[in-house]
């Protein structure tokens, strides 16, 4: 491990991304192939951040396990459709800032970027190249390897793939479940207030900002502290 480096992992969907109005589309064609009457958007972009089966989970709980997998299937075909019609700029376009704050990030020798993310290895491949995303990332984890969030084998995994030490990494998301997976693994998080988590459940953050301009200013004050 070197302390000469820093690694900045961020989670995609709420953070990077506004994906909700494909999810929400998803959703309602999930919920529909099994005659089941779709949740409110509120509750559907509550569950945002876990891998899908723990999603269906959360808002259908009384459901047997092969109707919720049922849904899964479902769901998926329907955001592969989604994002095939409109186009990955179209159907989860970067928040405003975004790119240039990645880009100003990477140009610094010593930060390495990474993703960790409920979304599919085939989902996660697809926003990447759609937005030219790709090289910045030395360290892409996502559902497919690893539990959900907020167990923390996504976080530790990036941190052993880069040698970089926990308290010199740094997790930004917009859930709870990113900044629970975050204490889990030791890792200091800052929260976004644009995500799809109101602000007041980002308590676990070490902070929260409410613009992505503001995030080299956070991670300096976490990592002197350090």
């Amino acid at each position: 491990m070197s302390d000469d480096l820093r690694l900045v992992i961020f989670d995609v969907d709420g953070t990077l991304v506004d994906s909700q109005a494909d999810i929400l589309a998803a959703m309602d064609r999930a919920f529909a192939a099994t005659d089941h009457p779709v949740p409110g958007r509120t509750d559907i972009l509550s569950i945002v951040g876990l891998s899908l089966p723990e999603a269906f989970e959360h808002l259908l709980p009384d459901a047997a396990g092969p109707v919720r997998a049922r849904m899964v299937d479902a769901y998926k075909d329907a955001y592969t459709e989604l994002r095939a019609a409109g186009g990955v700029a179209l159907s989860s376009p970067l928040y405003p800032g975004v790119r240039a704050m990645l880009d100003r990030l990477h140009g610094v020798p010593t930060t390495l970027l990474g993703v960790a993310t409920g979304k599919s290895r085939r989902g996660l491949d697809k926003l990447l190249e759609g937005h030219d995303l790709r090289s910045l990332f030395v360290t892409r984890q996502c559902a497919d390897d690893h539990p959900s969030k907020p167990h923390p084998a996504m976080l530790l995994e990036a941190l052993a793939e880069t040698g970089v030490p926990p308290h010199r990494a740094v997790m930004v998301g917009d859930t709870e479940f990113d900044m629970a997976m975050a204490a889990s693994a030791g890792i200091p998080a800052i929260g976004v207030s644009w995500g799809y988590h109101r602000p007041e459940r980002l308590s676990a953050a070490h902070a929260v900002i409410d613009h992505i301009d503001e995030l080299p200013a956070r991670l300096e004050t976490i990592w002197e502290s350090a």
